[in-house]
């Protein structure tokens, strides 16, 4: 797993073009004797394993993506393309479900149940389990749980995380288009500068979920990219901003936009410009079932030990796994990775690492919980 770990980190892939990382899992599925299954994606692989004994279908889905960020990191296997790395913890996930699928491969006769390992692209960009969704992996290979895990830099080694319902944040990405009249540099004013009036919008937009919570967990909304302008002497016509929303429930996702549209209503008046919105990719909340929850805290507990196993508030972060979990019942749950000198960063940051030893933690996990469903 370290190796397959180390390559795949050496190596990441943006969203829907993970054709090497594919490769690599598709080769050594087939060196472990799984049955190749139907995806319906270009990118991704989906294999089979069936036990010896009836049982209960188990579906255990990674996702294979790097994110578009610079890596800073100093680790030997720091990646080699530029301007793209494995800053979320992907190149775990997938070593770690490879780890799973040579755990079960040895272990075949023993086993009740059918298997199925399924690698999702382009999670970062919210629409990689729509397309295998959309596109029949679930018509082709019907089960009846499904389980996966991810990597927290934010948590020791050892940690296993999970609660039943609302787990994770709803996801929105948000576009907005600022047209304004433009001129000279030199004779800049207020009205109908788009350059001010973006400006102005990106640090507000923490206002739009202000007292909006879920069981003690703020919702978020921020700016990730702001475009404008071609020359320093120059105020553009146009400007835009791309963000994200995060909320928990429905009722949240409309108040939230409500109060965005206001918060446009306002920028727009007081600068003299056009704003308008646009709503882009997203992704459903991560609500865990209950039954299956249950029995992923206690499979945890056998593997981890019962201590370093707890419940946790809903977090912030999104991930578009809700997509398999609204369809299927099923557990998501977080795995501890942090490096115990304190280095590990951030999720989504340039200096963002885990621990090698989080793999073997990820994997022995998800085994543990998928051969106890299975034989539920």
């Amino acid at each position: 797993m370290l190796d397959l770990r180390h390559d795949l980190h050496a190596h990441p892939e943006l969203a829907f073009e993970e054709h090497r990382t594919s490769d690599v899992i598709r080769q050594r599925l087939s060196a472990l004797g799984w049955e190749s299954g139907f995806c319906p994606t270009a990118t991704g692989a989906v294999a089979v394993l069936k036990g010896a004994r009836p049982g209960k279908r188990v579906m255990i889905r990674a996702d294979i993506d790097g994110l578009p960020v610079q890596e800073e990191g100093t680790v030997s296997y720091a990646s080699l393309n530029e301007g793209i790395m494995h800053a979320c913890g992907h190149d775990v996930h997938t070593a770690g479900l490879l780890g799973v699928a040579d755990v079960l491969a040895q272990r075949r006769d023993q086993l009740a149940g059918e298997f199925t390992l399924l690698f999702q692209p382009a999670e970062e960009g919210l629409g990689g389990a729509r397309a295998m969704i959309d596109g029949g992996v679930l018509d082709e290979h019907p089960v009846d749980y499904v389980i996966g895990a991810h990597v927290t830099s934010l948590a020791p080694v050892g940690f296993v995380g999970t609660r039943p319902g609302i787990m994770m944040s709803e996801a929105r990405a948000l576009i907005v288009n600022l047209k304004g009249k433009g001129g000279h540099g030199a004779m800049a004013s207020v009205d109908g500068n788009v350059v001010l009036a973006v400006s102005h919008l990106a640090p507000r937009l923490g206002e739009v979920v202000d007292a909006l919570s879920y069981e003690g967990t703020n919702c978020a909304c921020s700016a990730g990219v702001i475009h404008a302008g071609t020359a320093n002497n120059v105020v553009p016509r146009t400007a835009q901003l791309r963000g994200t929303l995060r909320t928990f429930t429905p009722e949240q996702q409309v108040r939230a936009l409500d109060n965005l549209r206001s918060l446009l209503d306002d920028v727009a008046s007081t600068f003299g410009v056009s704003c308008t919105l646009e709503l882009g990719e997203g992704t459903p909340a991560v609500r865990n079932d209950s039954y299956v929850a249950s029995h992923v805290l206690e499979s945890a507990s056998t593997f981890a030990g019962a201590a370093n196993v707890m419940q946790f508030p809903p977090a912030s972060p999104s991930d578009d796994v809700s997509e398999f979990l609204n369809r299927i019942p099923g557990c998501y749950m977080f795995i501890g990775g942090a490096r115990p000198d304190g280095s590990s960063g951030m999720h989504h940051s340039p200096d963002f690492s885990v621990d090698d030893r989080s793999c073997r933690a990820v994997a022995g996990v998800l085994a543990q919980c998928a051969v106890d469903l299975a034989q539920a």
